[in-house]
């Protein structure tokens, strides 16, 4: 009996406590039960390193009343965030509002129903994205670590990938940020890719195809860095069919 209690209390305090860890997301049985909630949160914690759950008690909620921000419809009824004023709440906000975020949602195909929509228009007001990190030692590291496949700059423009863009071209795009910190969550980057505290490890059965690039935040915040001040490609005016 003595060593039954002493596991059980073993396995209780090495238990983590999501109250403390976690965020809660209340959400109304539809949603909960088509599996939104499941698709999109990994994904979100992926990204941030923020933990967030479903939980119908959660400080945070999705619902359809008016109030709040409205983040996805669906069979005519739009659903809106209510957050409290919280750093890590208005993070998940300007997640779920950004362009990844969107597309998020409308990846997920549910097993029955129809599909999510997150292209409601609404005025969202954000603060100027400020990138603090170690522009110079962003470029070193871009070339270290992403220059086998990118063309960085002039110093290995021969040597990147003729199917991989270039840090200028991605650089030219709207969400060029966006993409930059989620990169190792996009395809192929996750089969090889590893951010130190953020990304799970490998799987014992499935290695690393090519040899890893294996980075911390603070590396990926200096990229960030020395991207945002690098000029980006010009690609011309849009096409136009006559």
């Amino acid at each position: 009996m003595r060593f039954v209690l002493l596991c059980l209390s073993l396995t209780l305090s090495s238990t983590p406590s999501w109250s403390q860890e976690a965020i809660g997301l209340a959400a109304p049985d539809e949603i909960s039960d088509s599996g939104l909630l499941q698709h999109i949160l990994p994904r979100f914690s992926l990204k941030t390193g923020i933990t967030v759950v479903a939980d119908e008690n959660g400080r945070m909620s999705i619902s359809t009343a008016p109030s709040g921000d409205p983040v996805f419809q669906r069979d005519g009824i739009v659903y809106h965030l209510q957050i409290e004023d919280d750093a890590k709440h208005s993070r998940f906000r300007e997640w779920i509002l950004s362009d990844i975020g969107k597309r998020t949602i409308e990846s997920f195909a549910p097993a029955q129903g129809d599909p999510f929509n997150a292209d409601i228009k609404v005025e969202i007001k954000q603060a100027e994205q400020v990138i603090d990190g170690d522009a110079a030692l962003g470029q070193k590291l871009s070339l270290s670590l992403c220059g086998r496949c990118h063309v960085i700059g002039p110093q290995n423009r021969m040597n990147g990938l003729g199917s991989t863009p270039s840090f200028a071209v991605l650089r030219s795009l709207p969400d060029w940020s966006e993409r930059f910190e989620a990169f190792f969550a996009l395809n192929p980057h996750p089969s090889f890719t590893q951010v130190k505290d953020i990304t799970p490890p490998f799987a014992i059965d499935r290695p690393p195809p090519i040899h890893p690039v294996e980075m911390t935040i603070e590396d990926l915040e200096a990229i960030l860095a020395f991207v945002s001040v690098m000029q980006a490609a010009d690609l011309g005016a849009p096409l136009e069919l006559q």
